[in-house]
């Protein structure tokens, strides 16, 4: 991969000539035609879907009208099967045979399929909402999203996003205007004083922390979140959604990069939603943070903001200048998006997964152009992960935070990856400094600042320990089941790709390592190749320098020395310093 510096090449400036901003991104070179989109989403160019496939959570049926009670339960257990395979989301195309003909339905005949549609849904504790109804060949074809109501905790659709972009962009405004009351921002920084968490970030309207915020979405699909009575608490959001998505907001100012690096590797993030001021254009940082995303292999989608503001020239330069970069070499070849109707909505969030389609929104905080098709896109997007299969493996909690609440004593935060933690469960904590764990038994479990029994692998939580000080705590250390053997590692060997460095890196050079929740810096043992630059790979033996940290083989991780230099994937770990006892 070249250098994220040769990823943006010049750029001609747009056309002179006045247009409607509607009608101008269609103008854009280059621009993906609707049969381009259609091929990246695996659909025909004829306006036909792709053949069904036999797994997913996509499922097809021309009709559904009156079938007999056997053929019924077979529905029910179909659906199921989709659901499970969406983590509780599923969305039928109705009218649309199984080779993905459109072939259409009268209304009549739709309107049966519906009511059949809802009726096997609330046989597994689901409902559903029409998407969109378009034309077929020979009537009307119907796009449903199923939704489970969740019983249980684990069957929330848990989702994080990770919100990057350059300073100054609208990530804090745009967050607090998606999970606020449902009111839009005034112009003056009402939106982002929600999302704030210290008062020096209040006066100069700046992140500087990893902030949190959630949004969610009821079994219908509409955002619980907005009232006009007052601000829901998370725990009301939680008890009112199905569907919880969680964005962290991050900082966008060089001097903070490491905080900003960390929160895109060590909150585990679905997707990454890459914030762009209209007026700004694609900016240095802007660059770094896709950089950081592609290399972490996290899906991205592009929110374009304070159109309100922008000349045409400039938002017709702003996303010109972010499709160049998405279809070049160094992107991965991504195909953008732009986003301007509810099909493009559906084949995005359908689609993104995949990590090809690069979806593009353009609103505006402040006159709310735009935000009704993000919103509907996050409704949408489905779960990136298969969690439930890790729910049955020994408990491992990654630690992303630490702290002290008066009156309950240390408290730890962080990501459930494998298995469950319940209260009063016995954990191994470490490594500390010497690579030691010690016993540490969970008092108390809040997920989403909601008491609860435990969380699960998937979902993020707060853990507060019995008997543990805060000093023997820091973030990059695990709670695994009190079953497993415990091990630190010291010096691990790692596959290596060199993103951007100046001159050259060989033995003795001692970068930092972010990989998960661990952030430590780490010398070149040895390497492959007596030296390596830019977009050279090579077989590396890192040990880490100030104390072992507990990593497992398949990891990826980023190094850096400033802003980012190369990612890696750890292919072993000293067999001889793996196990450590507690």
């Amino acid at each position: 991969m070249a250098s994220t510096h040769d990823w943006v090449s010049s750029v001609k400036g747009a056309s002179g000539d006045r247009r409607r901003r509607a009608s101008a991104s269609t103008e854009l070179t280059p621009a993906p035609d609707r049969s381009e989109v259609q091929r990246a989403a695996n659909t025909a160019p004829t306006g036909d879907l792709a053949p069904e496939d036999d797994e997913g959570f996509i499922e097809y049926k021309w009709s559904l009208v009156s079938p007999s009670r056997d053929r019924f339960a077979q529905l029910v257990t179909q659906l199921n099967f989709r659901l499970s395979e969406g983590n509780g989301e599923a969305i039928y195309e109705l009218g649309v045979e199984d080779n993905g003909t459109k072939k259409g339905l009268s209304p009549d005949r739709l309107a049966a399929s519906l009511k059949t549609l809802t009726e096997m849904a609330h046989e597994l504790g689901a409902e559903t909402q029409v998407l969109r109804e378009a034309d077929g060949k020979q009537g009307r074809v119907a796009q449903v999203l199923v939704r489970k109501v969740p019983k249980a905790l684990e069957d929330y659709v848990d989702i994080r996003i990770a919100v990057a972009g350059n300073v100054d962009s609208g990530k804090s405004t745009l967050v607090g205007v998606l999970t606020g009351t449902g009111a839009l921002d005034n112009g003056r920084g009402l939106a982002r004083s929600q999302i704030f968490t210290h008062k020096h970030e209040m006066e100069t309207g700046r992140t500087s922390t990893v902030s949190q915020a959630i949004i969610g979405f009821d079994s219908t699909g509409s955002v619980v979140n907005y009232t006009d009575v007052r601000h829901l608490t998370w725990s009301d959001v939680v008890e009112k959604a199905s569907k919880v998505l969680t964005f962290f907001d991050l900082a966008g100012h060089e001097r903070y990069l490491k905080t900003t690096v960390f929160g895109l590797t060590a909150h585990a993030p679905d997707y990454c939603m890459l914030v762009v001021g209209a007026n700004m254009g694609v900016l240095r940082m802007t660059k770094e943070h896709l950089a950081i995303t592609l290399a972490l292999k996290v899906p991205v989608y592009i929110v374009v903001t304070k159109i309100d503001l922008a000349p045409e020239q400039i938002y017709n330069h702003t996303l010109t200048t972010l499709q160049r970069i998405l279809k070049s070499p160094s992107a991965g070849r991504k195909l953008p998006v732009l986003v301007k109707s509810m099909d493009e909505v559906t084949l995005a969030a359908q689609n993104i997964v995949n990590d090809r389609v690069v979806p593009i929104f353009s609103i505006s905080n402040v006159t709310g152009e735009g935000l009704h098709l993000l919103r509907s896109f996050l409704n949408l997007v489905p779960s990136r992960r298969n969690w439930r299969q890790h729910m049955g493996e020994p408990a491992e909690f990654a630690i992303d935070e630490t702290f002290v609440v008066p009156g309950v004593g240390t408290v730890v935060a962080g990501t459930t990856t494998a298995g469950a933690v319940s209260l009063g469960q016995v954990l191994n904590l470490g490594p500390d400094g010497r690579g030691k764990f010690i016993r540490a038994q969970v008092k108390s479990v809040h997920y989403k600042r909601t008491p609860v029994k435990r969380v699960v692998a998937g979902q993020a939580g707060s853990l507060a320990l019995k008997k543990v000080k805060r000093s023997a705590v820091r973030k990059g250390m695990v709670l695994l089941d009190a079953s497993v053997r415990p091990g630190a590692v010291r010096e691990f060997t790692a596959e290596v790709l060199v993103l951007y460095h100046g001159t050259t890196i060989r033995e003795g050079y001692e970068p930092v390592l972010h990989c998960e929740t661990i952030r430590q810096a780490a010398r070149v043992l040895s390497i492959d190749s007596p030296i390596i630059r830019t977009g050279d790979r090579a077989v590396i033996k890192f040990r880490f320098m100030y104390h072992p940290e507990y990593v497992k083989v398949g990891a990826r991780f980023i190094f850096r020395e400033g802003r980012t230099k190369g990612l890696g994937k750890i292919l072993s770990v000293d067999s001889t310093q793996q196990r450590t006892s507690t």
